[in-house]
């Protein structure tokens, strides 16, 4: 946790707003995927983006100014996190999912906050994930970025998980099936099955049939917190869903897990989730308010009350450990034999 001492400090937070649409213009331009071509001067970058050269170079100085590019002797060049993470095509590219989801849906629906917060939400607000999927466009949108976004925490979870004797996992709310997909790949005895909105599984199913296996993950279209769940799972996974509905339904999340799953299933919950204290982490504690922008009844997570909720609910070996650095966390519990 930090404690703030000056007023700059203060302004770093009130300005912030201007940090992300410049990344999200970059993004846009695809700046970092120009320059990784090699380093470019403001007139190099405004022929290759299409951009005026005052324009250009008044972006390349912000983004200098945050970090994410270099430059030396009027040249700029990406930093090693922007080569890494913000080239188009690159292995770890999540560019997509910020300038798409976060810059282009998620930004604005922020504005809702004040009225989330007091409950004064108008008709025309959205206040529901299921409200916001029921159109089509949005739906789209959001999904196809976020399954840009899910693969890196999708990768790391396949490579810290022992999955060699499941043989069926069901994934609640898993949008496109990045997790799915990445774990069947890792695991080629595992089938899964995904419950989705109906618009995200049609969008879903065009994944698995690229990746293949559309013989091993099948979609079970409808709303996680009132579709019947499969049984008989070796493991159940609820990635960012426990953040986007209301409070009111986590503990009906945890019982249909139970009953979904064999004895010696186990339980694996992604998400954000903040410090027993709550202090922090701040990205952790930024997101649970930015889901509270469209789902004002949406409860914020803490590992303490994770924990105790899958213990009070018959779960063995539970833990609450780190995923995403400063952002995201794994809970784990086993059902007994």
């Amino acid at each position: 946790m930090t404690t703030l001492t000056q007023a700059d400090e203060i302004s770093h937070i009130a300005f912030g707003f201007m940090g992300s649409k410049a990344l999200f213009a970059a993004l846009h331009f695809k700046v970092f995927t120009h320059l990784s071509e090699g380093p470019l001067d403001a007139e190099g970058l405004a022929k290759r983006a299409g951009l005026h050269r005052d324009r250009a170079e008044t972006l390349l100085t912000a983004l200098a100014g945050l970090g994410l590019v270099t430059v030396e002797n009027g040249q700029f060049s990406n930093s090693p996190a922007a080569e890494a993470f913000l080239v188009k095509g690159a292995k770890y590219d999540f560019g997509d999912y910020l300038r798409l989801q976060v810059g282009r849906q998620m930004y604005g629906l922020l504005d809702q906050i004040e009225g989330a917060l007091d409950g004064s939400l108008g008709e025309d607000d959205t206040k529901s994930y299921a409200e916001w999927f029921a159109d089509p466009e949005e739906a789209r949108l959001y999904s196809e970025s976020q399954h840009s976004g899910s693969l890196g925490p999708a990768r790391q979870l396949a490579r810290s998980l022992d999955l060699s004797g499941a043989r069926h996992l069901l994934d609640v709310g898993g949008g496109t099936g990045a997790f799915a997909i990445t774990l069947c790949e890792a695991n080629p005895d595992l089938q899964a099955t995904i419950v989705e909105f109906p618009n995200v599984a049609a969008l879903g199913r065009d994944y698995v049939e690229k990746a293949g296996l559309s013989d091993r993950i099948t979609y079970a279209p409808g709303n996680a917190l009132e579709a019947d769940w499969p049984g008989k799972q070796d493991v159940v996974l609820m990635s960012y869903l426990f953040s986007g509905v209301p409070g009111e339904a986590h503990k009906g999340l945890v019982d249909k897990a139970v009953q979904a799953l064999r004895p010696g299933g186990r339980i694996l919950i992604h998400d954000f989730v903040v410090d027993e204290d709550r202090s922090g982490p701040v990205l952790a504690a930024l997101w649970q308010l930015q889901h509270t922008a469209f789902t004002p009844k949406a409860r914020s997570l803490d590992a303490e009350w994770l924990h105790g909720a899958l213990a009070r609910a018959g779960f063995d070996d539970v833990t609450v450990e780190p995923m995403i650095p400063e952002m995201t966390m794994l809970a784990q519990g086993v059902k007994p034999t």
